[in-house]
């Protein structure tokens, strides 16, 4: 099964995240099939490739519910559905 989900990086105490596809069995930190955005929690920064993670959804990937919630902010599920 494919998960969006996050993929830490950066320096201790200055994390970041990348928002990436994986298999769901792989490591946190291991390679990604396709990364589909950023985000920051310490500047509330978030990048997102929008027409990748929508074709990853309609494909069937599940995010994790962090992920979940950054896409419903971006309303990401509103340009699903349309």
């Amino acid at each position: 099964m494919i998960k969006l989900r996050l993929k830490r990086f950066g320096k201790k105490r200055e994390v970041s995240y990348r928002i990436v596809a994986m298999h769901s069995t792989s490591r946190r930190d291991g390679r990604p099939l396709e990364e589909l955005g950023f985000y920051n929690p310490r500047t509330d920064e978030t990048r997102l490739n929008v027409p990748a993670i929508v074709q990853r959804l309609k494909q069937g990937a599940q995010p994790t519910d962090t992920v979940r919630s950054l896409l419903q902010k971006a309303q990401v599920f509103e340009q699903l559905k349309a």
